[in-house]
Parts: structure tokens; C-alpha cells; sequence
């Protein structure tokens, strides 16, 4: 029988699942290791069937609706005779009517895995793969990932679960055969496209016996009647985000002349910022704001307009559409809320907005945002008075306040920022189209996200995969809790929650996911300061051997190791350190004073080949004890002079000022990035420090957890490369 027709008599029948004889024949056709097994009718049959497999056998109750046999009394295991194959056989037919006896050889094994196929709502086909037997849900051992599935993809989830010493060779057992295991999950990815009917397979437990061959003994396919994927996408090209952040002239409607309002800090921001287009206030009651004359409606407006910010109520949104559109303004920065973040009535409205708009040929950014803004024009349209440098990480946040409160961050510690926006509530511009638009942009080397939800969930997933093979994406999600429970008859379906397969699809799709928001930052400065570590060896130099202990304990906690040092290296070292020195990694500089000493240290260390990577502590911030000390002295010991000890303090600046720029001149030199830890911190200090005439730059952290984690993250993004490197 064709495989479709399974699928088809079974839906044509209304039944809502495969019998078990169907569910394998499909997997086997599709390269699953299913088990010889054998449909009896009578008991007779049965045994027959029994003594053609030989001893020991399985016995099953085999029909429509049987979905769950074990609960039902209905599997009889380790049938070694023909007596107790009849007695099982009849139980099985007493017990269910209009059932038939599915017959299996005993396959037996101490390890056993789950595989199975479920299809996300959001995300479309997923592939799961863990733990299985009886454990499956009571060690929740399991990894997914989005079909179509590569071969890499699948060998990768082999190699993500936390039960993996399971696959080697365990208790005198032969290691699994993963070839088997890959087999099966690129199968299941196979059945995912040709069957569209298909809601859910289950596959629990696949055996693998003491050989390491692998077994499917059992099998669940469940089916649904297969619906169009409904979408309202109407994707926005990367011009034409581009266009947004690039105005050459700006109408504030809604513009008041009220301190503490809207409409009167997004005009002062701007025009305080610094941006040099033109700047235009709209207000039905005309008058002066922040001292130029109002319009009092945007058709007023002579010349131009490229961009509109709007601050009106949103029950005046409606009628300023024909406006806009009789003034040729193409874009529009929505500030207003009242929305779709009201609940059904404003997501009711908020469509309506968005098809208006988008008949009348305008773009709307929000609504419901904190507003956007290019360092690079000086264009600072926000709510706060918020201005960080000009770099390369383009920023997206879907919280309005955590935007802007990253963009105060990235200005306190010199992360550049190539353009920022509050994506709002995301009614005509999305997530996916800023992706898809940094992804093409020259001067964005970093993403960095705050995102809580995804509207087109496969697009996503599909943009960010592509991204990441360029450039890195740092997300923290927001609302990382279970929307609610799957209504799933096999535990595939059940075990996949909202937070667990969204983290799978960022793994997949090579995304940098964080936990806290200071980590989108730190992150942040590391790509896009620094090159990346072409491996996860740390050489760790240090002023303290505490320090060292610690950090090296965290380079293992985070999956960095800590090569021991080369003959050759220690000798190098020897040269400059006294003989107490540690001769091991961490190296401890001793506390040594010579501002030679931690340079020479440095070089050797990025020249050896035996690390990919130094993180070097406590070098820079002791100019603050020395200034502390200065301050001491002074109050103590008349014998020395403030102009003195202010000279003293300034060499040590001097120092470090000379120190991260030769950091910065190795790291070019030698392809090496250098993580560094600040002994103390003040007012002057950053985490980013620039230096002219080259574009590395010097990195350094105010803890030993924070470069640790910025490490291993960019180790993690440089295997996702080499993966699909080509």
C-alpha cells in the first residue's frame, strides 16, 4: 500500500492516529530502525508468529484508538514459550474487542532513547531527541530542534543531551550507533515535509542493545487534517528599515510646548542631540515650541517631510492617515499607545491602523515605542536624554524601557551603538524585518535583541540562521515562562514547552542567548572590540594568585579550559619573573611593580600556541589605590608635596593608557582577543576603551564572572561559524 494511504483511509475513516503496524511501516520506509514484527488475528496466529521469530517475544494489543497499551494491560513482555504466548494472546483479545496481536521479538538493552516529530504552532516542524523509557518524562533528558534538520543538526542533538556517556561504550556494552540515531531523526525531519497530515510521532523507546545497534519498538503517529499556515506578513525590505534611521527632515505631530510631556522631550532630545536635518513641531493650536513656530497641521509644513514622530491619542490616529498621505510622508514613528497591548479591542484597532497605512503607501514603526535612534546623524528621537557613542551594535528592543535602559548602559561603558529602536508592539514592522535589514547593513558587526515574542516564529528562525553566519545576534528573552500546557496524546508533544524549544531554535539558528540584561552589554563590547577566539584554551595572567584560582574555576564551570604551560613558555617567563614565580596557568605576575613585566608577560602568552585567548586581571585600576594612597600620604607626611604625588599618580595613568593601547596593537598582531578584569573602578572608567588608528579595542570588566562568560559566549558563537563554515 502506498504511504499516503494510510494517512488518507485513516483521516477518511476519522481516526486520529495509526495503528502501530502503520506508524512503523511509514518510519521504516524512511530509514527508521523498526522492529520485525508480525499482525496475528487469533492466538494460534500468534504462536505461529511467535515460533517464526523465536524466543523471547513481545506480545501487543494492535488497533484503531489503542494509543496508550501499556496502561491498558495490553503488552505482554518476555514470552519465552508457546503456552505463554496462547495465554497472553487470549488476555490481549478478552480485553479489548475488535483487536488484533501484534508479535515482536524481545529486543533487550539497558540504555534506551526517545525520538519523535511534533509541530509547533509558531516554529512548524520540530524533532526531538533524548532519554526515553519510563524516564522520559521524569528526567525531562531531552534537546529539539526545528526540521528540515541537517546531518550536522542531527548529530549535534545526539551530542546535546546531558545523558550522552549513555551513547559510549557503558558497562561492558559496545557504544551506540549513532549513525542508527542520525538516521532516524533525519527520517522523522523527511516525514515532517511529505506529511503535512501528520501532528505528532512518538517513538519510545528506540533500544540500543549490547551490540549498540539501535531498535524502534515502538511507535506512535498521530494525524491532524492538515490547514494552511494562516499569516498577516507583509515582510519590509531592508531599504526601506534603512530609510527610517536616515531622515533628512522630521515632523513632530503632536509636539507640545509642556516640559515632562511627550511631545516636548522627543523635540528637545532631538534638536539637543545634535541632528542637523530639519526639525518641524505640529499642533492644532500653533504657537512657539522649544522656539520655533508650530504648524498646526503637517500639510502646513513647507517642503518635505521624511519622518514622521507621532504623539497624538490614539483615537486621533485614524483620521491623520490622509494627512500623511496628502504630504507624501512615507514613514512614521508611532509613539502613541492605546493598542494592541490594551487587549482585544486596541489588537482590533491596531489592524486596522496597519491596513489603512499600508494602503496608503506609509511605514509605521510602533506602535507603543520609546522611539529610535542613529548616533551616526546624530538622530537621538528618543524619550530619554539618552546619547551613546557611534559603533557597530544595532540594538532592537520590544520593551521600550529596557531599550533605552541598555542604551544608558552602552553610553556609561563606550559601547558604540549603530542604531537603536523600540520595535513597540509590532504592527507592521517586525523583529524579522529589522534582522533581515542588519543583516545586509555595512556597519552592524553585532545584533543585540530584547525580545519577548515572535510573530512569524519559522521566518525568525530562519532570518536569525542566516544572520549568524555573518555576524553575531546577542538575545535576552523576556517572559520566559510556559504559556500553557499542549494538548498532546504522546509524550513528544508534551515534553516541548514554549521556553524550552525557543532556546533550541536560538541554538540552532546560532544565536548568543543571555540571562541578564548587563550581558546583552558585555557581550555586546566583546564582538564588537574584539576578534573572535578561534578556540576555548585560556591563558589567565594575574596581580593576585587568588584571583587566578577563582577565575580558572569558572573557566571550567563555562566549558574553557586551562592548558598547562609549554617548557619553552615557562622558560620565556622566567626571564622577567622572579624565581617564586607559579610556573602554571594562571600565571601570577607576583606583584611585580615594573610596567614592563605584564606587556612582555602578555606577548609571550599570545604568541604561545597553546591558547586561543588571555584574560588578564587586576593590570589596569591601580592608579585609584595609588591615588587613594597619594591622598593618605598627603594628610600624613608633610615631607611630600601634592604636585609630587600628583605626578606619581599620573605615571601610573600614563600606564595604563599605554597598556591597553599595546593590548590592542597585540591582538592585531597575533589575531588573539584579551579579555581584561579592572582591579577597582571609578567614574572614568569604561568597559570599551577606543584607541585611535585602530579598530580593535581594549575590553575590560569590572569582574573576573563577567570576561569569563563573555569568553565562553564567543567560543560558543565561533563553533556555530566553524559548523557551518562555507
Amino acid at each position: 500500500m502506498d504511504l499516503n494511504d494510510f494517512v488518507r483511509n485513516a483521516l477518511e475513516s476519522g481516526r486520529t492516529a495509526l495503528t502501530e503496524a502503520e506508524s512503523k511501516t511509514i518510519l521504516g520506509r524512511y530509514g527508521v530502525p523498526v522492529v520485525v514484527e508480525t499482525v496475528a488475528a487469533t492466538a494460534a496466529d500468534a504462536v505461529a508468529a511467535a515460533g517464526d521469530l523465536g524466543y523471547p517475544v513481545v506480545l501487543k494489543g494492535h488497533g484503531d484508538g489503542l494509543l496508550h497499551k501499556t496502561e491498558g494491560g495490553l503488552v505482554h513482555l518476555n514470552l519465552n514459550d508457546e503456552q505463554s504466548v496462547l495465554s497472553a494472546a487470549e488476555q490481549i483479545l478478552q480485553t479489548a474487542a475488535n483487536t488484533k496481536i501484534l508479535v515482536q521479538p524481545q529486543i533487550r538493552g539497558s540504555r534506551e532513547f526517545v525520538a519523535g516529530l511534533f509541530r509547533d504552532p509558531h516554529f512548524g516542524p520540530a524533532i526531538l531527541f533524548g532519554l526515553g523509557g519510563i524516564l522520559t518524562e521524569a528526567l525531562s533528558d531531552v534537546v529539539f530542534r526545528l526540521a528540515p534538520l541537517t546531518r550536522r543538526d542531527a548529530a549535534d542533538m545526539i551530542d546535546a543531551i546531558r545523558s550522552r556517556s549513555l551513547l559510549g561504550a557503558f558497562r561492558g556494552e559496545a557504544a551506540v550507533d549513532r549513525e542508527r540515531l542520525a538516521d532516524t531523526l533525519m527520517g522523522l525531519s523527511a516525514i515532517a515535509a511529505d506529511f503535512p497530515e501528520i501532528a505528532e510521532i512518538d517513538i519510545n523507546p528506540l533500544i540500543a542493545t549490547a551490540t549498540g545497534a539501535v531498535h524502534a519498538v515502538d511507535a506512535l503517529i498521530t494525524l491532524t487534517e492538515p490547514h494552511p499556515r494562516a499569516t498577516d506578513a507583509h515582510p519590509v525590505a531592508p531599504p526601506a528599515i534603512h530609510a527610517l534611521f536616515y531622515p533628512r527632515s522630521v515632523a513632530f505631530i503632536g509636539a507640545s510646548a509642556h516640559m515632562g510631556k511627550w511631545g516636548h522631550m522627543l523635540v528637545c532630545n532631538t534638536i539637543s542631540g545634535g541632528y542637523q536635518g530639519d526639525v518641524y513641531s505640529v499642533n492644532p493650536k500653533g504657537g512657539l515650541i522649544a522656539g520655533k513656530p508650530a504648524y498646526r497641521s503637517v500639510v502646513d509644513i513647507p517642503g518635505e517631510i521624511d519622518l514622521a514622530v507621532v504623539t497624538v491619542p490614539a483615537a486621533g490616529i485614524m483620521d491623520l492617515i490622509p494627512q500623511l498621505k496628502a504630504k507624501g510622508i512615507k514613514n512614521v514613528v508611532l509613539i502613541t499607545s492605546g493598542f494592541g497591548e490594551t487587549g482585544a479591542d486596541g489588537k482590533a484597532l491596531e489592524r486596522q491602523l496597519a491596513q489603512e497605512a499600508r494602503d496608503a503607501g506609509i511605514l509605521i514603526l510602533g506602535p507603543n515605542t520609546m522611539g529610535i535612534c542613529n548616533p551616526h546623524i546624530h538622530f537621538f528621537c528618543t524619550g530619554t536624554s539618552v546619547r551613546p557613542l557611534a559603533g557597530s551594535t544595532a540594538v532592537v528592543a520590544q520593551s521600550g524601557n529596557m531599550g533605552t535602559q541598555l542604551l544608558a548602559f552602552a553610553e556609561a561603558q563606550g559601547i558604540g551603538i549603530r542604531a537603536f529602536s523600540g520595535s513597540g508592539n509590532e504592527a507592521m514592522i517586525t523583529i524579522e524585518d529589522y534582522m533581515e535589514g542588519f543583516e545586509v547593513d555595512e556597519l552592524t558587526r553585532t545584533v543585540m535583541l530584547y525580545i519577548e515574542s515572535v510573530k512569524q516564529g519559522r521566518r525568525f528562525f530562519e532570518s536569525a540562521r542566516r544572520v549568524s553566519q555573518k555576524k553575531p545576534i546577542v538575545l535576552l528573552k523576556g517572559g520566559q515562562t510556559r504559556a500553557g500546557n499542549r494538548a498532546a496524546s504522546s509524550h513528544t508533544g508534551a515534553m516541548a514547552s514554549d521556553t524550552r524549544l525557543f532556546n533550541a531554535v536560538c541554538q540552532q539558528a546560532g544565536i548568543v542567548k543571555v540571562d541578564q540584561p548587563m550581558e546583552l552589554l558585555d557581550l555586546s563590547a566583546a564582538f564588537s572590540s574584539l576578534p573572535l577566539p578561534q578556540g576555548n584554551r585560556i591563558a589567565i595572567m594575574t596581580l593576585g594568585g587568588g584571583w587566578g584560582v577563582v577565575t580558572a574555576d569558572l573557566c571550567n564551570q563555562f566549558g574553557l579550559e586551562v592548558p598547562d604551560l609549554s617548557g619553552a613558555l615557562i622558560a620565556e617567563i622566567d626571564k622577567v619573573l622572579p624565581p617564586y614565580w607559579s610556573r602554571s596557568n594562571p600565571i601570577d605576575l607576583v606583584g611585580e611593580n615594573d610596567p614592563s613585566i605584564p606587556l612582555t608577560v602578555m606577548e609571550a602568552l599570545l604568541q604561545w600556541k597553546g591558547c586561543d585567548a588571555v584574560i588578564n586581571l587586576g593590570i589596569l585600576g591601580r592608579r585609584i589605590f595609588l591615588k587613594r594612597l597619594a591622598d593618605s600620604v598627603e594628610q600624613a607626611d608633610a615631607s611630600y608635596t601634592r604636585e609630587f604625588l600628583d605626578d606619581a599618580v599620573r605615571v601610573f595613568s600614563d600606564f595604563e593608557s599605554n597598556y591597553i593601547e599595546q593590548i590592542v596593537r597585540l591582538m592585531e598582531k597575533y589575531g588573539k582577543p584579551v579579555f581584561g578584569v579592572s582591579l577597582l573602578t571609578d567614574e572614568k572608567d569604561a568597559t570599551v576603551y577606543r584607541v585611535k588608528g585602530h579598530h580593535l579595542k581594549g575590553v575590560f570588566y569590572e569582574t573576573p564572572e563577567r570576561a569569563v562568560k563573555a569568553a565562553a559566549r564567543m567560543v560558543e558563537y565561533q563553533r556555530f561559524r566553524s559548523r557551518h563554515a562555507g
